[in-house]
């Protein structure tokens, strides 16, 4: 979830992440291979469709499904809250599952800023894995 969030945002620095208001739902654009596919795919999970349905418009393994669904569920469940309502545990699930300072603060309502100190007070800090070639 994590490497997905951060891949989308590194194509593109206007994308937050896997975002489910971006596109409306569409079953002729679940249905194609294109560049918006996946936010059509964020809107759908959003409105309930099934990782079985998704996989007969989609053809995409369900396990990569039901790691869309999981940013998808987490953003709705940071929408219900407030940075004052926001967990330790809350804002550290985010950041795991990928969600930039911006696109929590988005599902919060609030501001970008008031996140990331939030965020840092927290000691909850960005750290790069390096890998070996």
């Amino acid at each position: 979830e994590e490497a997905f969030q951060k891949a989308l945002r590194m194509v593109d620095d206007k994308l937050t992440g896997f975002d489910p208001h971006l596109k409306c739902v569409n079953e002729e654009e679940l249905e194609k291979p294109t560049d918006k596919r996946m936010f059509v795919l964020a809107a759908a999970l959003r409105a309930g469709y099934t990782i079985d349905r998704l996989y007969q418009l989609t053809k995409i393994d369900r396990w990569f499904l039901e790691k869309m669904k999981n940013i998808i569920e987490y953003y709705a469940l940071l929408e219900k809250l407030s940075l004052a309502k926001l967990s330790y545990a809350d804002l550290l699930g985010a950041k795991q599952l990928g969600f930039s300072d911006k696109q929590i603060a988005m599902a919060l309502d609030d501001a970008e800023t008031s996140v990331r100190k939030r965020r840092i007070e927290s000691k909850i800090t960005p750290f790069v894995k390096q890998i070996d070639t």
